[in-house]
């Protein structure tokens, strides 16, 4: 009787917290109201000036998805910028692209920190200086290799999260923490074991859709049907569906190797 309470009592908990978590974002700026086909893809401020940059740099940014997605969860890239290079180059994965080129893989020059049609970005990680082109290299060569270009699902992946995910373990001098909102992280096929994307700790996970992980930048996660609950010692931060982060998290500082 006591059992069947406390699980009663657990999913009335579960049922309100959605109503509270979409009422928090709908009043937290993170999503435009403008219309996608007008939005801004204006860069935010936090990329270097490539052209006033001469050292190497790795930058990964999140933004709020597109459209109803949204409302869930994030997109995600990584931009790179080789020693003396005069742009960036950005590789992300877009859902809507593969039947235009039979590939979700999109690379381009558009700006490292552009708003995600009118969402604004993210910094998750700032890797610069000597020693940074050999990073850069790596994941050059990780998405080439990258094993899903030709497959596409919003849910529970392989997504634009889950190419991220794989781009960045190949660089664990990264140490990104990728946001509980990035459904499709914890995307790994066939495979259910694997480090974190930020390479300082382990998980398990069954096809994205329930799994478990711990490092020492994500803390301790659980995915429950693709949705993150977890904690963050070392930000004292709560991670949660739809919210996100709730707790202090300044904008990464440049790192170097």
């Amino acid at each position: 009787m006591v059992e069947k309470k406390r699980r009663r009592v657990t999913f009335a908990l579960f049922l309100a917290y959605f109503p509270l978590a979409v009422t928090y974002l709908a009043f937290s700026g993170q999503l435009a109201a403008t219309d996608w086909r007008t939005a801004s893809r204006e860069p935010a401020g936090l990329a270097p000036d490539p052209g006033q940059t001469p050292e190497a740099v790795v930058q990964v940014y999140s933004a709020r998805a597109v459209g109803w997605r949204g409302w869930f969860g994030v997109h995600t890239w990584v931009a790179v910028k080789k020693s003396h290079a005069s742009k960036f180059t950005v590789y992300e994965v877009v859902g809507w692209r593969l039947k235009r080129n039979g590939t979700a893989i999109v690379t381009g020059n558009r700006p490292a920190d552009g708003y995600w049609y009118g969402n604004r970005p993210e910094l998750l990680s700032d890797l610069r200086g000597p020693g940074v082109d050999a990073v850069i290299e790596r994941i050059e060569a990780a998405v080439k290799e990258y094993p899903y270009p030709d497959r596409y699902h919003v849910w529970p992946g392989p997504n634009s999260n889950t190419f991220t995910a794989y781009l960045v373990r190949q660089a664990p001098e990264l140490r990104v923490d990728l946001p509980p909102t990035a459904i499709g992280k914890d995307y790994l096929g066939w495979r259910s074991v694997h480090t974190t994307p930020s390479g300082t700790g382990g998980q398990a996970s069954l096809f994205g859709v329930v799994g478990i992980a711990a490092g020492i930048e994500e803390g301790l996660e659980v995915n429950l049907l693709g949705l993150n609950f977890g904690v963050d010692p070392k930000s004292l931060s709560l991670k949660l569906p739809i919210v996100g982060r709730l707790g202090p998290h300044p904008v990464p500082e440049p790192k170097t190797l």
